[in-house]
């Protein structure tokens, strides 16, 4: 199989370029993305097999738990699952364990319940954000104006991490409305650190149950798409949406 083009030099990929070329590369010797994570997996990291190793009415998420192997199509959304995975394996265990906790408990209904939509959200969708207060406060506000033009100059100060490896597939043909869900992490005693171990920490059942998340259209981020340096880029309510009060 061929995957489509991926363009590693936009700035949301830099935490998954080198691992990220390195499997896609093997994957055009004719490669199993399976095979091609495989090789590149840190100890620590659940194996990577084929999707045929899921058997049939068996729960995605129970199974990563129960064999500590990842199912892996070949396609672009498991391409970029397994990147996550090589690159915070420890946070992507913790909300694997929470998922199968969940299973274990309620099992596996037409509904997710509110704990498992949330997981599946942010691993699907979900970012991390460090930046000053000035731009936390104007994120929750939905005040994009302050967020991405009167305070713009913040952002050098301003760190965003995609963790959702859908949200990355989805960027591979940026488009406006593509938007993250932001995990609110900016507290009394600072912003959340970026590396695995504090991230996994941060992922709290009780807490994640209420889905504390912001929407963040991301091509607004300065520097991730050369049109946002207009302010007009902003006056678009439909995709920088007001705060609903």
């Amino acid at each position: 199989m061929t995957l489509p083009a991926v363009d590693w030099a936009q700035p949301w990929l830099a935490p998954y370029r080198a691992p990220g070329e390195a499997v896609a590369q093997a994957v055009a010797q004719h490669t199993s993305v399976a095979a091609a994570l495989q090789a590149l997996k840190p100890e620590g990291t659940p194996d990577f097999v084929h999707q045929d190793a899921l058997p049939a009415g068996q729960a995605y998420e129970a199974h990563i738990f129960q064999t500590r192997t990842v199912p892996t199509r070949d396609n672009l959304h498991d391409f970029f699952n397994g990147l996550v995975w090589l690159a915070f394996p420890q946070a992507k265990r913790r909300l694997n364990e929470l998922q199968a906790a969940e299973i274990a408990r309620m099992g596996v209904a037409a509904v997710r319940g509110p704990l498992r939509d949330a997981l599946t959200l942010f691993d699907e969708n979900g970012a991390v954000l460090d930046a000053p207060p000035a731009l936390w406060r104007a994120l929750v506000d939905r005040d994009w104006h302050t967020l991405f033009v009167t305070q713009r100059e913040l952002w050098a100060e301003a760190r965003l991490l995609l963790f959702g490896h859908a949200l990355l597939e989805k960027l591979t043909a940026p488009r406006k409305p593509i938007t993250a869900h932001v995990l609110l992490t900016h507290t009394a005693t600072g912003p959340m650190a970026f590396d695995d171990a504090t991230l996994a920490r941060n992922f709290d059942a009780k807490r994640l149950e209420l889905k504390p998340f912001v929407p963040l259209p991301v091509l607004g981020v300065p520097g991730w798409c050369a049109e946002n340096t207009s302010a007009s880029f902003y006056a678009d309510p439909q995709v920088f949406r007001p705060l609903s009060r």
